[in-house]
């Protein structure tokens, strides 16, 4: 075992091009540290419908270059056989974006040098830019795939590789699979054509266009009067959230400078995911000092939204239920045709809504992979801050999109005289008042996760907070109308349950919903008490059963 390890160690090492990852490396098998080689050898990194992502170093179960090189000549050789890459005019394209984590642009130039060495054209965006204008490239240019580089919102230490094909979609069964097994079919990097040249930087043009394309979001003579506190938590998302707010008339924003700049270290959060305890606190001193109308926030790539209001005497920031109702109330007093669309795991408000309104409305499994593709979608969104505001632009989760949404949402009600809240209390009246919660367990050790799954499969709760479980859904077997996936689907009485494992992150997350009448605006008050009642019973009796 040891003398395999070391061998294989020493296998990676004599082909890794990556300086840094080949004096760690070597460093680890000098040292003889046959824990942290172990971990770094114990399998590979798997490509799946999230693409790659995972802790940047040496190894095959760490993100680095000679990884990425795999995953790009998979996806070539995955290209090449689908046939789709070569029409009349030539190999096809495919365009690379990238963020401003640690080793980005090195894995975008990867990934480049790959496509071209493969036979296809490759073009990389011109500078770290956020996701949602890559996954626009994708189709304005007419490419047959699109690559993100790109961790999201993780830790500094990650970083990841997502995956688009021509229809500016993310990857979903059964290409992931497909795209893998041609990764696994590479031998050595000795094998993969990396030429130093050939491939095109593309100019400002496409962002000009992804630009233009915004214009496309607010309604026509709307009122632009909303004032905002803007934070990049350090990513890539100020200078075209900027652009997009000044070509649409909004105030100027006024920035959280100490998290403007993109900083690969995220030095002043410890998660740079506005939904995690103490990122907002920034823009929340900032908005105590300057008294906008609302804050806005964008994760580091700039695909998701936060949005914080005033409530009261302080600041707090929305649930992406409560930011995906707004919105999709808004399109609708809009005029707004086409499918709403959400992931299961998001609160059944948005289809009380749709419903009312006459328009068709769908669930899909969780993330913008499946809701992108529902047919004739007009709008979807996820819980976890993403909103899809554009699906003939952006066939992903745009955050510069949605905050010049509800930006201009926010501006329709302040000459109401009202607020954001106080929508929010109507569709409560209107359609019940709909909370939401969630329970999520971060582990070091997945097999927790695992654990718990298998408890509640073998031992489902009959109830749930005093409410009986009338369905109990085990997701991995799949519905009438849903593909299999992990997950555990409790309905009840007035409350809603899902459990599953995260995608991109070591987390168990149970999603949690209670649905109290309201009979009227009087009546908030005491249903607020009700639901919140009910959701820490339920997060309670579904930890205990869990055994989290």
């Amino acid at each position: 075992m040891h003398d395999d390890l070391i061998a294989r160690a020493k296998a990676w090492l004599a082909e890794d091009p990556d300086a840094e990852t080949r004096e760690e490396l070597a460093r680890l098998i000098d040292a003889g540290d046959m824990d942290e080689l172990a971990a770094r050898f114990s399998g590979t990194l798997q490509f799946g419908t999230a693409g790659l992502r995972g802790e940047l170093g040496a190894g095959p179960m760490r993100m680095n270059r000679g990884v990425v090189i795999r995953a790009a000549a998979g996806l070539a050789a995955y290209l090449k056989k689908s046939g789709t890459p070569y029409g009349g005019d030539g190999a096809g394209l495919v365009v690379i974006g990238y963020d401003a984590r640690h080793k980005s642009a090195d894995f975008a130039r990867d990934t480049a040098a790959v496509m071209t060495g493969a036979g296809l054209r490759a073009a990389v965006l011109p500078r770290p830019l956020p996701t949602p204008v890559l996954a626009f490239a994708v189709r304005h240019l007419g490419a047959v795939a699109g690559v993100e580089v790109t961790a999201s919102h993780n830790p500094p230490r990650d970083n990841g590789y997502k995956v688009y094909l021509g229809d500016g979609s993310q990857i979903v069964p059964p290409a992931d699979a497909e795209i893998a097994a041609e990764i696994d079919a590479i031998a050595s990097l000795d094998d993969v054509p990396r030429p130093e040249s050939g491939w095109e930087t593309l100019d400002d043009a496409v962002l000009d266009a992804y630009l233009a394309r915004t214009d496309a979001v607010l309604g026509a003579g709307s009122p632009r009067t909303a004032r905002t506190v803007y934070t990049a938590m350090h990513g890539v998302g100020r200078d075209v959230l900027l652009a997009a707010f000044a070509r649409a008339g909004f105030p100027e924003s006024v920035l959280v400078a100490e998290q403007a700049d993109p900083d690969p270290d995220f030095p002043t959060v410890a998660f740079p995911n506005p939904e995690e305890p103490g990122a907002m606190d920034l823009a929340f001193a900032r908005a105590r000092a300057t008294d906008p109308d609302l804050v806005i926030a964008n994760d580091p790539d700039a695909d998701r939204c936060a949005v914080a209001v005033k409530d009261g005497g302080d600041w707090r920031m929305l649930r992406g239920d409560e930011v995906g109702a707004l919105l999709a109330a808004h399109l609708v007093r809009r005029g707004a045709r086409g499918t709403f669309a959400e992931s299961i795991v998001s609160s059944s408000l948005l289809g009380r809504i749709a419903g009312k309104a006459g328009l068709p409305y769908e669930e899909t499994l969780t993330g913008f992979k499946w809701i992108a593709r529902v047919d004739g979608l007009r709008y979807g969104y996820e819980e976890a801050l993403g909103y899809c505001v554009d699906p003939e632009g952006v066939r992903d989760k745009d955050g510069i999109t949605a905050a010049l949404l509800i930006t201009e949402l926010a501006s329709v009600l302040k000459e109401e005289g009202r607020t954001l809240l106080d929508l929010l209390d109507d569709l409560a009246v209107e359609h019940g008042l709909h909370a939401t919660d969630q329970l999520s367990v971060r582990v070091k050790d997945l097999s927790l996760i695992a654990d718990a799954m298998r408890r509640l499969r073998e031992q489902p709760p009959a109830e749930l907070a005093g409410l009986p479980v009338t369905r109990a859904e085990d997701l991995s077997l799949g519905t009438d109308r849903l593909p299999p996936t992990d997950g555990l689907r409790y309905t009840l009485t007035g409350a809603r349950v899902i459990v599953r494992p995260s995608g991109t992150e070591p987390k168990l997350k149970c999603y949690l919903e209670v649905v109290v009448p309201v009979a009227d605006h009087a009546g908030l008050p005491a249903a607020r008490a009700r639901a919140a009642e009910l959701l820490n019973a339920v997060r309670r009796d579904l930890s205990a059963a869990a055994g989290i």
